[in-house]
């Protein structure tokens, strides 16, 4: 009934009534008794069991006697003066002892509801005493037990009480801490997906617009002199734009690469240095070694990735005549090589990726390689070229490697 009390719940409700009632009825039994053995005094008994029952039935409607243990402490004195008057005069009075036990241990604190009880206990026996006008050892045994009994359940449901507050809150903690481990959960999932979108784009998307565009620009210069060469820069801008839809198509559906629908790893490389060789002034020769093993979809995306994000860097960087493409097999791994004969560059030089100038490709090339346990490494010089190098295991780690950017 205070803010030290447990709250209510259905159970404690249905005991406070049982408790409310077991007053009522001690109270009736100590008037009716009165009025049916027409004792001395009847009048002033039913009177003061009526007062009694009165200012118990004040006090469960008073706020501040369940929010203040002072208030709760004022309000038992009260009772306990009426019950003590009513002592006086009925010795049937002494059976209303039993439930204010539990009033008191459970409005008081632990030491000052302790007190209380024994008090109360004490002033039963000496009241029966009273009068019976003797004493035996009997007369103590039942309010002795009654008090030890209240005790004992009372700071056992308190015990129980507050191992089910502790297990309560404990739930509390961790359904609050999965809520928590799931919203973290989903944003790194968010993250991921969002990375991987953003290297599929600058694989696939981007490097087929930058190649429409050096196509247009290709067919722009050759209009005026000779515009059936103007003619096939144009057809060639509009296949890539028709292999770019279905790219953009395949994203909206996730599915594989169409590139790699309906053909091996080494045919959709092989089709791509056809294609580049077609569209560009760069001859891509592909190469095969080693005996094709089967490797996992992912290990095929990534490869067909690298090699096109690499040959475009090839032919919107480097300048070059040729480009040699190379897939081999070794053991337990797959590896795919990309050497050209362009300007080439200082690695250790390479300028901050810029969303205007671009520069992600070797970041999404390496994030990708990562991501299977692979690495990739490039090897050049400015006038010699560039060679890189990818090497991935056959079997995937059990869980991928972060994936990081130079």
């Amino acid at each position: 009934m205070n803010t030290a009390a447990p709250v209510l719940t259905p159970t404690t409700r249905a005991l406070a009534w049982c408790l409310h009632l077991l007053i009522i009825g001690l109270l009736a039994l100590a008037a009716g008794r009165a009025v049916t053995d027409d004792r001395p005094h009847a009048g002033l008994i039913v009177a003061v069991s009526a007062a009694c029952g009165l200012v118990y039935a004040v006090g469960p409607t008073l706020p501040g006697v369940r929010r203040s243990r002072r208030a709760a402490a004022l309000w038992l004195a009260a009772v306990g003066a009426c019950w003590l008057v009513l002592l006086a005069l009925s010795a049937e009075a002494v059976w209303l002892a039993f439930p204010l036990y539990f009033l008191q241990l459970h409005l008081l604190s632990r030491r000052a509801g302790l007190a209380a009880v024994a008090a109360t206990a004490v002033t039963a026996i000496a009241g029966f005493a009273v009068h019976q006008h003797s004493f035996s050892p009997a007369m103590a045994i039942g309010p002795a037990l009654g008090a030890a009994v209240a005790v004992a359940v009372v700071w056992g449901y308190q015990a129980l009480y507050r191992e089910s507050e502790h297990r309560r809150r404990l739930i509390e903690e961790l359904t609050a801490t999965r809520a928590d481990l799931a919203a973290a959960q989903h944003t790194a999932g968010v993250l991921a997906e969002r990375d991987r979108l953003a290297r599929e784009i600058h694989d696939t998307l981007a490097q087929g617009l930058s190649s429409i565009q050096l196509l247009l620009r290709a067919a722009e210069r050759a209009l005026p002199q000779a515009p059936q060469n103007a003619a096939r820069y144009v057809d060639q801008a509009r296949q890539a734009a028709v292999d770019n839809l279905a790219e953009t198509r395949r994203f909206v559906a996730a599915l594989t690469p169409p590139t790699l629908e309906g053909t091996t790893l080494a045919g959709a490389l092989e089709r791509l240095c056809t294609t580049t060789s077609a569209r560009h002034r760069l001859t891509a020769r592909f190469h095969l070694t080693g005996a094709p093993a089967p490797l996992a979809t992912a290990h095929e995306v990534a490869l067909l990735r690298i090699a096109q994000s690499a040959l475009a860097n090839t032919v919107r960087h480097a300048e070059a005549t040729t480009a040699e493409v190379t897939l081999s097999y070794l053991g337990d791994h797959v590896a795919l090589d990309v050497v050209d004969d362009g300007r080439g560059f200082d690695p250790a030089r390479l300028p901050a990726p810029d969303p205007e100038a671009g520069g992600f490709g070797l970041a999404a090339m390496r994030a990708r390689a990562q991501a299977l346990g692979g690495t990739l490494t490039i090897e050049s010089a400015p006038g010699h070229g560039t060679a890189l190098a990818t090497r991935l295991p056959l079997t995937p780690p059990a869980e991928p490697q972060p994936e990081a950017r130079p």
